[in-house]
């Protein structure tokens, strides 16, 4: 941990506010102080562009609730989406202002799924994101909660930083909470042990982990932690969990929280999202012999194996590939709209590039830009 180049870090509402809403600037001072003591640490490697942090910050609809006379943080997708606006804007400015007293600069990155999913975009976050770096900005990552409908109930920032975090081809990722590590049970219960380290899903068998904490400014919880550490260790990339008034001990490789060891490796990253940050826009139903190809073949989908199509969606969106009996055997990015696909069912893309042209003489979902759900 103390030799990782380049760190995600991410932060969640309670950490950077008041119960009330509204940003407590002390919080975010003493939070940029750690970082930029991290930034500025030495680093060989010659022409090594030296320490990167990549900070994914949770806060932009509690710093919104004061300004707007909301005393809570709303129901209602439409006041989220408003207090996110407000909000955003107050966030990035105490981090610009915050940062600048170390001379850093900040650039703010918005994310939703489509920008990470779908091709172009995910190869355009990467650059944005690496360019940042190369020029010496910290990049603070949220999502686009002003336009976000599902994502913005996307599990307080947790998965997307564990993302981020496979996009970028982090070294580590910290996930700061305002606890410090998972326990097996209730911190407040007596008798309860934190878990210094977990070295794979099956360590965590039976351990009662807690949801949101009591602030009530943000949407996560202990849960959302695990399962983005789960995915970011699955991807190679070790995880520590801690409390923000740990972050100084985890930053500097002092043992601190809870360590999640990778279990797996590296993939292709655009995958991941598919995987975990996608929804499926509709599903097509595959028949036997095309379950088969899809699954323990790992073939493309053609036409010929398709049974019916459901839901409305058009090319490259995210869909679901269902066996007979409903059940989601992969996700996939589709490459024609759901209108096209009922007269290319059960036919040859042979036989389709003859009687339509060679546009239709492809697969349906390509195997690059598939991901299995199950074996």
């Amino acid at each position: 941990m103390a030799d990782a180049r380049r760190i995600v870090v991410k932060v969640g509402s309670s950490s950077l506010t008041t119960a009330a809403g509204g940003l407590d600037a002390d919080r975010v001072d003493a939070l940029v102080d750690v970082l930029a003591r991290r930034l500025d640490a030495p680093h060989g490697g010659g022409a090594d562009r030296g320490r990167e942090i990549v900070l994914v910050s949770s806060g932009a609809i509690a710093a919104g609730l004061a300004p707007l006379g909301l005393d809570r943080r709303p129901r209602d997708l439409a006041r989220q989406q408003a207090a996110a606006s407000v909000g955003q804007g107050l966030l990035v400015a105490r981090y610009t202002a915050s940062f600048a007293r170390h001379g850093r600069r900040v650039g703010q990155v918005l994310l939703t799924e489509d920008d990470t999913s779908r091709r172009a975009h995910y190869r355009n976050a990467y650059r944005t994101l690496d360019q940042l770096l190369a020029m010496g900005a910290v990049p603070v990552v949220n999502e686009n909660d002003t336009v976000a409908t599902d994502e913005i109930r996307f599990g307080d920032n947790d998965r997307l930083a564990a993302l981020v975090a496979h996009l970028v081809r982090a070294d580590l990722l910290v996930l700061l909470s305002d606890v410090d590590g998972l326990y097996d049970g209730d911190p407040a219960t007596p008798g309860t042990h934190r878990i210094a380290e977990v070295t794979g899903p099956a360590q965590l068998a039976g351990v009662e982990i807690g949801s949101a904490g009591g602030a009530g400014v943000g949407t996560g919880g202990m849960v959302t932690k695990v399962e983005a550490a789960r995915i970011a260790a699955a991807a190679g990339v070790p995880v520590v969990l801690t409390s923000a008034s740990r972050a100084a001990d985890a930053l500097a490789g002092r043992e601190s929280g809870t360590y999640f060891h990778p279990t797996g490796r590296r993939t292709a990253g655009r995958l991941l999202w598919l995987a975990h940050a996608s929804t499926p826009r509709g599903a097509l139903v595959l028949d036997d012999g095309a379950v088969d190809a899809v699954v323990h073949r790992r073939s493309s989908l053609l036409p010929a194996g398709i049974s019916r199509v459901e839901g409305d969606f058009t090319a490259g969106d995210p869909v679901e590939l269902r066996d007979d009996a409903g059940r989601a055997v992969a996700r996939g990015l589709v490459n024609f709209d759901a209108r096209e696909i009922p007269r290319l069912i059960g036919r040859s893309t042979r036989e389709l590039a003859r009687e339509l042209g060679p546009a239709y003489e492809r697969e349906v979902v390509h195997r690059d830009d598939l991901v299995l759900l199950r074996s």
